[in-house]
């Protein structure tokens, strides 16, 4: 509870917090105990004391579940590795709580302390690399805010004529409150590298190495190029796509991690399972490529 809060009672306050709980179902959590403090449950009239704390859970919010298994592709008593599909996202946020990689892990796992070293956007599939001893957070967390991990990602767009490799170099900038980032005049803070490793049908097969971490770096360098990944609902225009919308995901795929062990010194290395199904669905019958390589659906 602020310093500065002038409210009468903590009920006051909580209708004042932003947190859009309706006064009935308040009224509720007060009844039912579910607001307390370090002495035990508060009652609605209970007086309002600068600096002092309440604590409650939220109720969750309705989730359409996401149709696709979270897989494991690695995992001993350190790590888990997972392979995540597309439309779900790595940790419980904004409306996503349930459907979220790291829950369901947690629960099917039965590794309460699970926490994840990284994230990937909900839209973006493949490797996630998680710690299930908590002792070992930091070691595994710092490999990735230090930039001592390789990654290495798949992407489908349209077939260029550029020469390739090249790099990406730009500044990207997030405000907060806003979905979208940009990129603007000023030094650099993000770059990528950009291969073309295959093409037809009017399409690439691209491998991007991004060198740092923005917010929506590889989409953005992407569609800088001129080549926007297929099925981005915000590069170059926001689609407005609905959260239950399963359809067209991003062709983007977390494929490699690969990172000398911080506890060992063992060199580590990760590959999906996964395949971008744009680039499944042009190859010939024939191919090495099937559609079964694709997210599996969830039963």
């Amino acid at each position: 509870m602020p310093e500065d809060g002038s409210w009468t009672t903590i009920r006051e306050f909580l209708l004042a917090d932003q947190r859009r709980i309706p006064a009935a179902r308040l009224d509720e959590m007060f009844s039912s105990g579910e607001i307390v403090d370090m002495s035990g449950p508060v009652a609605s009239d209970a007086p309002y004391v600068p600096g002092e704390a309440v604590w409650f859970h939220r109720d969750l919010p309705d989730e359409t579940p996401v149709p696709f298994e979270v897989s494991v592709v690695y995992r001993d008593e350190t790590l888990v590795v997972a392979d995540k599909p597309h439309f779900l996202s790595t940790i419980p946020r904004g409306g996503h709580v349930l459907e979220s990689a790291l829950v369901r892990l947690r629960r099917d796992l039965e590794l309460p302390f699970l926490v994840p070293a990284h994230r990937l956007d909900r839209v973006t599939a493949g490797l996630v690399l998680f710690v299930a001893d908590p002792s070992c957070r930091g070691a595994y967390q710092a490999l990735f805010q230090e930039r001592k991990v390789r990654k290495e990602y798949e992407a489908v767009a349209a077939a260029s004529n550029r020469e390739y490799p090249l790099t990406v170099r730009s500044r990207i900038v997030k405000e907060k409150g806003t979905f979208e980032a940009r990129e603007v005049h000023g030094e650099p803070n993000a770059e990528t590298l950009v291969e073309l490793i295959d093409e037809r049908d009017g399409l690439g097969r691209y491998r991007l190495y991004p060198r740092t971490g923005r917010t929506h770096q590889l989409r953005l360098h992407m569609n800088s190029l001129g080549t926007p990944i297929i099925g981005d609902d915000l590069y170059p225009t926001p689609s407005g796509r609905a959260v239950d919308d399963f359809t067209n995901p991003l062709q983007l795929l977390a494929s490699t991690i690969e990172f000398e062990d911080p506890l060992s010194g063992a060199p580590r290395r990760f590959e999906t399972r996964r395949s971008l199904e744009k680039w499944v669905a042009t190859r010939a019958p024939s191919g090495e490529e099937t559609p079964s390589a694709l997210p599996e659906s969830r039963h």
